[in-house]
């Protein structure tokens, strides 16, 4: 863990600097030889070559929509994580990213969208379903909410909104042509028109996740004790609930829904910064954003010449680290 403020400014500044690399690379690497100077070429002297194109029409929109993807759904678990005291709580665990995808099948097969500003309209709409269903089914009883049964309301309905859109798939194969490769989570062959249409509500959704990073603080300390302090916990729930629909929605929307980046990532991000959400907020958006773009470039190899959607990819490494904190309990 780094143990002061300096090391850990430090440490986002060589963040910042890492994922700017993997940027380059993601850009430079594929199936189609890239040199440096081509990439530098392409916005200098940009000549219709056949590389030229892939540069600015394939790869930067990958690379960019893989960093901003990943942050926001690092970012989503880890705040979802800070308002539930619940180390298993992410997009993904608690059917945010589900009900984002149905809402989308839901579009593209009863009503016909095809536009981009549709795609996040719909794809926000069930996320922010999913979040308030999951949130009402936990807080049931006379317990309230605890860890064990919002996790449990998160599978649940995962696996409702999962299976109604397997449902509707099945009985509409033009949406399963159109959605199919959606689905399986996947930067590859995204314009940089979609992530344009998304990135506004990212942005309030990574500056507000900024801004109530202290506050999550004093709530870590029990809702109670919160308000004894004066703090206004339902703003803060509604704050931290507006974040996780404007990103994890805006992710689902621009990359289909990429599963374990808002689990894995918020646990990497506290061994590096400790428990103050004010550094483990920004530490998780610049390892999400690394993570997906290494998966992405990992990806382009693992089935040369064809390319596996890196949802697959992230998969591989977030089952495993799943299994581990399940195990670790989830009371911990």
């Amino acid at each position: 863990m780094l143990k002061n403020n300096a090391l850990k400014g430090l440490g986002i500044v060589v963040g910042l600097i890492m994922v700017l690399i993997l940027m380059w690379a993601s850009v430079l690497y594929g199936y189609t030889d890239i040199t440096t100077q081509m990439i530098i070429d392409s916005f200098i002297n940009f000549d219709e070559s056949n590389e030229h194109y892939i540069i600015q029409d394939n790869r930067i929109p990958r690379s960019l929509i893989a960093a901003a993807v990943g942050a926001s759904l690092a970012i989503a678990g880890a705040i979802m994580q800070g308002l539930t005291n619940n180390p298993l709580a992410s997009p993904t665990i608690f059917g945010v990213n589900a009900g984002a995808s149905f809402f989308v099948v839901f579009g593209v097969t009863f009503i016909g969208i095809t536009s981009l500003q549709s795609f996040a309209w719909f794809a926000f709409a069930g996320a922010a379903v999913a979040a308030v269903t999951v949130y009402f089914l936990g807080s049931l009883g006379s317990d309230g909410l605890t860890p064990i049964k919002i996790t449990l309301a998160g599978a649940a309905i995962a696996a409702l909104f999962s299976s109604m859109t397997q449902g509707m798939l099945a009985m509409n194969e033009t949406a399963l042509e159109q959605v199919l490769f959606w689905l399986t989570g996947s930067v590859q062959g995204r314009s940089l028109d979609i992530l344009m249409s998304v990135l506004p509500y990212l942005i309030v959704g990574w500056l507000i996740a900024l801004f109530i990073g202290k506050h999550l603080n004093v709530l870590a300390m029990g809702e109670e004790m919160a308000k004894g302090l004066g703090q206004k916990t339902y703003l803060v729930k509604l704050a931290g609930a507006l974040v996780v629909v404007l990103l994890a929605g805006g992710a689902v929307a621009i990359a289909g829904p990429i599963g374990f980046i808002g689990i894995v990532i918020p646990h990497i991000a506290r061994w590096f910064a400790g428990i103050s959400y004010s550094w483990v907020i920004p530490f998780s958006a610049l390892l999400g954003a690394m993570l997906l773009l290494m998966a992405d470039i990992a990806a382009r190899y693992v089935i040369y010449p064809q390319e596996a959607p890196v949802g697959v990819m992230i998969a591989l490494v977030g089952a495993p680290f799943f299994i581990y904190i399940a195990r670790r309990g989830i009371n911990e």
